[in-house]
């Protein structure tokens, strides 16, 4: 039945054809963002002393009170109605990687008539039941109360459905007890942090015309496409989101052929509506493309303040599976769907800007601009070297376990590229030569001429690092496909944070002694030359770099178990509580939070790999092998030679036999993790050192039978199919 399914999958994708969405492109600029409660249509539906007042809130995180509150509500419930909305939802970040939302209606009953009512209180607070959602033991099952209270920095907007519209306000989510129970309430910490930190220091520097700084944002999203009909024909991809069986096809990413290729018919008809979703949704996405392994895309939007990108890149994940089922596909966000080729990241592409328009990571012409890039340089050096174990962290999961480290995606290893002309430049300065400059025998310090100018894209990228310079931003590379950014972006707001406090204080320290000018060049040199070991230009990829890495003192956390168990530590519990970003407690529940989910998603992995071993894989190449030794029995009664065929019945059977043990020892594995829970730590390390070896050897074995059992007996659609029929 299930090779007829998949023979029947088969036929159906060739009959297919773009699916038209009917929506008009013609005017791009009118439709971007009408499904947002933005700064325009406040203005129009707001007094202009309302309208002021909220914006402050939105762009300085200021709490709104009652009376604006109110104003704001009945605003955005006319705005929401008038487009078809009869419900809102609190829409929210727990810690599970995905959203969350509880629908309430507009309506209520005054004088028995029903009437279409949103107080300011409904706006600015909910009260969803927190009892089911991972607390990492913050408290206990029983206690169910949280909260969700609104992010005014982020703009609420409409979801758009068949049969309606639900208004969604964008908020943060903590218990009873005031504890985070969300990733967006992190994340709006560190970003009053690091503008805390940022403004601080340009103060120092002569700065007096910045008020507030802000992290911005650009998350590139991949993903890969298959036909719903074949993913409906995978259990293990329904399951877990990735193929836990699957033989090397003839054809896979070998030719190099579909990066940047022709985008199929079917797929840019899905982009199309892809985009055109997300524009009304106000996500400003403007690049599309074929990845290099086959069925698999890209999408990048323009950069925004990293509290809207965090947002804007949930909707991103939730419009890439919504809009794809209307065209008949799934869309996968797993790191690795597919075995033997290339796995999915989210390259996150992170940089400081002020309210005065000025990018703070984008070099200068003049010398004084060049010199507060230099010191933000500096900052972003120390940041990473320093807490490179906790930004390991934040990209530790068992889906990325399978992409990390391997030629295809950025080293477990954290370094940083500048390339080859900003790192003569650091070199020159740490070695106190004019070295890149017209005066070489001048000393190079900060803020004088002889620092060269920077240009943008100065150098090459390099794609095998994990966190590079790329002319006005770093890029972050290893963040997983599927995960929540929120998490590596409120990490690398506290540890810049961190940074840019530390060089605030070593300037006050010093500058009375040595003068302004000559403290900010001590104190940014000293950086380079304690951190110039977290810069590398090399290939991330090579062996050479592993053994270097070593060498320099650089922590190498090969997998997430032995990652995460650093989120924890004391040193990295110091940091997140000197800066109001995580308290002791929320440090330590995100941590076994991070624990659960990867016991989680292997228990899941394996107990979806023993239920297809065991009735799926098993009995078609029993089936298979009963008709090899049905013909080499009648061959050898007619007498005919069969030698060679009892020999490839052998084998055959042999792999059979194998098969079956694979399963008893993963049966026992899982059993022996399942039973021996202990610490979360303990847990993850039992599954990882168990049950992993163990499946990774029933794949195996299942993967040399497909090779060997009649195609019509094989029950699960093949790597040439899900990854080539579109």
């Amino acid at each position: 039945m299930s090779a007829a399914a998949r023979s029947a999958a088969i036929q159906l994708i060739a009959r297919k054809s773009p699916v038209a969405t009917n929506q008009c492109t013609k005017n791009v600029p009118a439709l971007f963002g009408v499904n947002v409660f933005g700064l325009d249509q406040m203005r129009t539906a707001l007094s202009e002393s309302a309208w002021k007042a909220l914006r402050s809130c939105m762009e300085h995180g200021q709490e709104l009170d009652h009376a604006l509150a109110d104003q704001v509500a009945n605003a955005m419930k006319e705005w929401a109605v008038a487009r078809g909305a009869t419900h809102f939802t609190h829409w929210f970040q727990p810690m599970t990687g995905s959203t969350a939302e509880k629908h309430d209606s507009f309506a209520s009953v005054v004088g028995g008539k029903l009437m279409m009512e949103f107080s300011g209180k409904a706006l600015v607070k909910g009260e969803p039941d927190a009892s089911s959602f991972p607390s990492g033991g913050l408290r206990a099952t029983f206690e169910a109360r949280g909260y969700t209270a609104w992010d005014p920095t982020s703009p609420a907007f409409l979801r758009e459905t068949t049969n309606g519209s639900t208004l969604c306000i964008p908020t943060a989510f903590c218990s009873w007890t005031g504890e985070a129970l969300d990733e967006k309430t992190p994340l709006l910490r560190s970003t009053e942090a690091l503008n805390r930190e940022a403004v601080r220091l340009l103060r120092l520097l002569g700065d007096d015309k910045v008020q507030f700084v802000y992290p911005t944002l650009g998350c590139e999203q991949e993903y890969f496409l298959i036909d719903r009909d074949l993913y409906f024909l995978r259990p293990d991809l329904i399951a877990t989101g990735r193929t836990l069986f699957g033989a090397k096809p003839p054809k896979g990413q070998e030719l190099e052929d579909h990066y940047f290729g022709s985008i199929a018919p079917r797929v840019l008809a899905y982009m199309q509506e892809v985009e055109l979703e997300l524009w009304k949704l106000g996500v400003p996405v403007k690049t599309r493309h074929n990845e290099v392994a086959p069925s698999q895309y890209e999408l990048a939007p323009i950069f925004e303040r990293t509290t809207i990108a965090v947002d804007h890149n949930m909707l991103c994940m939730e419009v890439l599976k919504q809009v794809a089922t209307r065209h008949g596909f799934q869309c996968l966000l797993h790191e690795k769907p597919y075995s033997g080729i290339n796995g999915s990241g989210k390259h996150n592409n992170w940089s400081m800007a002020t309210d005065c328009g000025d990018n703070l990571l984008e070099p200068g012409r003049s010398p004084e601009q060049n010199m507060r890039f230099m010191v933000m340089l500096a900052a972003v050096m120390r940041a990473v070297d320093t807490h490179a174990d906790l930004l390991r962290t934040t990209i530790a999961h068992a889906g990325n376990d399978h992409r990390l480290g391997a030629n295809e995606a950025p080293p477990a290893i954290l370094s940083i590229y500048l390339g080859e002309q900003l790192t003569d430049v650091v070199d020159a300065l740490i070695a106190g030569t004019g070295r890149g400059s017209e005066r070489k025998r001048e000393t190079m310090r900060l803020g004088v001429s002889v620092l060269p100018p920077l240009p943008r894209d100065a150098t090459d990228r390099n794609r095998t690092s994990p966190f590079a310079f790329t002319g006005s931003k770093f890029e972050f590379r290893a963040v997983g496909s599927s995960q929540a950014c929120a998490k590596p972006n409120a990490v690398l707001n506290t540890i810049v944070a961190d940074a840019l406090a530390h060089i605030s204080n070593e300037i006050e320290k010093n500058k009375a002694a040595k003068g302004l000018q000559a403290a900010i060049n001590d104190v940014v040199v000293d950086l380079f030359k304690k951190h110039q070991r977290i810069l590398f230009n090399g290939n991330g990829y090579s062996a050479e770099w592993h053994a270097e890495a070593a060498k320099r003192g650089l922590p190498n956390f090969r997998n997430a178990v032995d990652a995460i168990g650093n989120f924890g530590s004391k040193k990295n519990v110091e940091l997140f509580e000197r800066f109001s970003v995580l308290s002791s407690k929320e440090a330590e529940s995100r941590m076994n939070i991070m624990f659960e989910g990867y016991c989680k998603a292997i228990a899941i992995e394996g107990q979806s790999a023993l239920s297809i071993a065991r009735t799926m894989i098993l009995p078609s190449a029993q089936r298979s092998q009963g008709a090899v030794a049905q013909s080499v029995a009648a061959a050898k009664a007619c007498g005919v030679d069969v030698k060679v065929q009892e020999k490839r019945l052998r084998d055959f059977s042999a792999r059979i036999e194998s098969f079956v043990l694979a399963i008893e020892d993963l049966t026992a594995q899982f059993e022996h993790a399942e039973h021996h829970a202990g610490a979360p730590g303990d847990h993850a390390k039992t599954y990882r050192d168990k049950v992993v070896p163990a499946m990774v050897k029933l794949r195996e074995v299942a993967d040399g039978l497909e090779t060997m059992v009649d195609d019509a007996e094989w029950p699960l659609p093949k790597y040439r199919e899900i990854l080539f029929l579109q």
